[in-house]
């Protein structure tokens, strides 16, 4: 086998220092094996301690998949929700054109919400979300093509909360994070957990540090479907590895399959039940990969792929936004990260 352990290492330094983040995590696994891990830079900022496997990343939207996605994978394996439920059936006073929007265009981000909108922007409650998003105008027919949008999601973990009774916060707890192990991760992190900061706060110019760097999910007091988790590798490998093994001990293969299906082939983006699927030009996998692959990532710098035959996974937990956003170095860094990890495996 390659030396996972050397490249990755190496790997971290060279992001580190061309800039592509101040802070980074990363493993590499397959199946429930962890191949290499490996730290880069100090957190909170440049200063403060170094990297390691407790250090808490936001996942941004990452969260989606952390969350909502895996309640609901968990969920439609018990026969608890249904992929053809609709909109209509947890918000009846929704607006006539959303209503027939099923819990599928959801997860396929194919229900033509618009990508994101400032709701903190609205004068609103936080409790007025739901509202908000759906009186929104649709930006396309539902069910014709995919767009990624954040208030959908938002939406779809109100519809879970509505399902369950429970807040997010809890459903995640205690249906995905308990019973994967995942100690550390959770929406809005304790004040004594070390969290690596994202950008700074252009009315104060402090970075966040443990409060999540979306704008929505920050009017969400840090709870929302679209962002919030913070998480650390070592709990992040329990997710990978649970994933890698096509659900494990966790979720049933035959739920795995179906969730990380190309449901929009064709279209400029490849969507599964929650995961994005490898395969169009410009895609963060790189085209080097198998189109088999599924993942998702995160805008603050977090993401994670997995190569489902081979069982092989590379998640990265970085802070490329701190101390700013318009940073991009991390994308062409991401593809060959993860070209290079594919390479290697094939080589033996």
């Amino acid at each position: 086998m390659q030396d996972f352990q050397a490249f990755l290492t190496s790997s971290l330094i060279r992001g580190k220092e061309t800039g592509c983040f101040s802070a980074a995590a990363g493993a590499i696994g397959a199946g429930d094996r962890v191949l290499a891990r490996a730290f880069a830079g100090e957190a909170p900022e440049p200063g403060g301690a170094p990297v390691d496997e407790h250090t808490r990343f936001d996942m941004a939207s990452l969260s989606k998949v952390l969350g909502p996605t895996t309640i609901a994978l968990k969920a439609i394996e018990n026969g608890q929700l249904g992929l053809e439920e609709k909109v209509g059936d947890f918000f009846p006073d929704a607006p006539k054109d959303k209503r027939d929007i099923t819990v599928f265009m959801l997860m396929t981000h194919t229900g033509g919400f618009h990508p994101s909108f400032r709701l903190d922007q609205l004068g609103i409650a936080p409790e007025d979300a739901a509202r908000a998003i759906l009186e929104r105008p649709l930006i396309e027919q539902p069910g014709t093509r995919p767009i990624y949008t954040c208030m959908g999601y938002i939406l779809f973990a109100k519809m879970l909360e509505k399902r369950f009774g429970q807040p997010l916060t809890l459903l995640a707890e205690e249906r995905v994070f308990r019973p994967l192990g995942m100690t550390e991760t959770g929406y809005c992190p304790p004040k004594e957990a070390i969290c690596a900061a994202t950008e700074r706060d252009p009315d104060t110019g402090k970075p966040w540090i443990g409060v999540v760097h979306d704008e929505n999910a920050r009017f969400l007091r840090g709870v929302s479907g679209n962002a919030g988790v913070f998480m650390p590798l070592g709990d992040g490998e329990r997710f990978a590895r649970m994933l890698g093994r096509m659900g494990g001990d966790f979720l049933r293969r035959e739920t795995m399959e179906r969730a990380i299906r190309n449901y929009t082939p064709g279209q400029d983006a490849h969507r599964g039940l929650g995961f994005q699927i490898a395969g169009t030009p410009d895609c963060f996998f790189s085209a080097a990969v198998p189109d088999t692959c599924f993942g998702h990532t995160g805008f603050t710098g977090t993401s994670l792929m997995v190569e489902p035959e081979s069982g092989l996974w590379v998640l990265l937990l970085a802070n490329r936004v701190y101390p700013t956003r318009e940073n991009t170095a991390l994308f062409p860094f991401r593809r060959q990260l993860h070209a290079a990890c594919w390479e290697m495996w094939k080589q033996g």
